[in-house]
């Protein structure tokens, strides 16, 4: 088995029209104090809130927003409650993927019709600044879609929120949009949600990976790539393989305590000054061996980039070439944690440049064999890294990291968002 780059599908009317990313609600067991932190951070400025102070009794939530990046922070007031259930199982974690829709009574209407579980039925939510329509339904794990009808309402983000009246400037790093979340199914359940994104909601396959491409004689997965129609939501999803020791998303599983969000991937236009920003805030990032840069192959295939190589190393920044441009990017260490060194959430920032100049999204840049001795060398610390760590450098232990030029070509196509 191996990768497979799946051809474009005919051009065909959307039957389920998702205008974008609405927001990704985060179920936390503080959300003040999360909320501080990615302003502080990251560079979210606070936008609004809801709590007690507002007439709501059971949470309290910040609304977060850089760029066309919105999250929603939430916890719980109540020791009782499905939120507190939920961080006291999964530690903070992606609750909802909430999607952007023109109409949602008619959005979950045609779900529920095509079998999704309803996670709760449509509303309306009206005050002086309009009206606002959302729906839910499940997807893997706890995870679930809400479907957010906004085109009649002018507030900030929706009715029962007020405007944030604390104090504090956030320091915007140049996140731009959401361009995908990756989420970590079962064993042997991949193909089922796949199915499920296909049938319930129109998405298409966009990319494969299976077999040796994604694995080591240590860990493997296998992942497929789902999208919508106009290619602004992508969801890849993984599933465990059979390896000589636990899999890396079997880890994960065990952990988080079952399905769940493994990172989401933020889209830069600058992604040298964003990563200089964030690691002066104080964000910690993945560290990629020296000799990575230093192999000549590597400075071959990339050619001219706008910047010296050295100072990719100097901010440990991956970059790769394919015949339209080239990619930067880079992930962060998690910024959610539960039992100790396992990932919980991350946060992946990408950039990539184009003969239109328009910043993409592309999979893991080639490793070379020389990164092998250095990850050797660092083997005790590796059985100890954090998830998305440990199986970066067991891919690139074992050279599996290959070039996907189509699969990048896929993957950062026609986003207009």
């Amino acid at each position: 088995m191996g990768t497979a780059t799946l051809t474009a599908p005919e051009q065909v009317t959307d039957t389920f029209p998702i205008n974008g990313t609405d927001f990704i609600e985060f179920y936390v067991g503080n959300a003040k104090q999360a909320a501080h932190f990615y302003r502080n951070v990251f560079g979210y400025k606070i936008l609004a809130y809801r709590g007690p102070e507002t007439g709501t009794r059971d949470r309290a939530s910040y609304i977060l927003e850089q760029g066309k990046v919105r999250l929603v922070l939430t916890t719980a007031l109540r020791p009782d409650s499905e939120i507190a259930a939920h961080v006291h199982k999964h530690g903070d974690g992606v609750k909802d993927i909430a999607l952007w829709v023109d109409d949602a009574r008619k959005a979950f209407k045609l779900a529920v019709e095509r079998g999704a579980k309803p996670a709760y039925e449509p509303k309306s939510l009206v005050d002086e600044q309009g009206e606002v329509v959302i729906a839910g339904i499940h997807t893997y794990g706890e995870t679930v879609h809400s479907l957010v009808e906004r085109k009649n309402y002018k507030g900030p983000f929706m009715p029962g929120f007020v405007p944030f009246a604390g104090r504090g400037e956030a320091k915007d790093v140049g996140l731009q949009y959401i361009d995908h979340c990756v989420g970590n199914v079962e064993l042997g359940k991949m193909d089922e949600w796949v199915e499920f994104y296909h049938h319930v909601m129109g998405f298409t396959n966009m990319a494969e990976f299976i077999g040796d491409d994604i694995a080591t004689d240590y860990s493997a997965l296998m992942s497929k790539v789902v999208a919508d129609g106009s290619r602004k939501v992508k969801f890849p999803l993984n599933e465990p393989a059979v390896a000589k020791k636990k899999s890396q998303i079997d880890e994960y599983l065990d952990f988080y305590g079952g399905p769940g969000v493994q990172h989401i991937a933020l889209n830069t236009g600058d992604i040298l000054a964003t990563v200089d920003a964030m690691r002066a805030a104080g964000v910690e990032f993945l560290a990629t061996p020296d000799s990575y840069y230093e192999d000549p192959e590597l400075r071959e295939r990339i050619g001219m980039v706008r910047v010296p190589v050295e100072e990719l190393q100097k901010r440990r920044i991956l970059v790769d070439r394919d015949e339209d441009g080239y990619l930067l990017q880079i992930f962060t260490k998690p910024v959610g944690t539960l039992f100790g060194p396992t990932m919980v959430s991350s946060y992946r920032v990408v950039g990539k440049v184009t003969a239109r100049i328009e910043p993409n999204l592309a999979e893991l840049p080639a490793q070379t064999d020389a990164i092998r001795e250095d990850i050797k060398r660092t083997k005790a610390r590796e059985r100890n890294a954090l998830f998305e760590d440990g199986l970066r450098q067991e891919l690139m232990k074992e050279g599996k990291i290959k070039i996907h030029t189509e699969v990048m070509k896929r993957l950062t196509a026609n986003y207009r968002g």
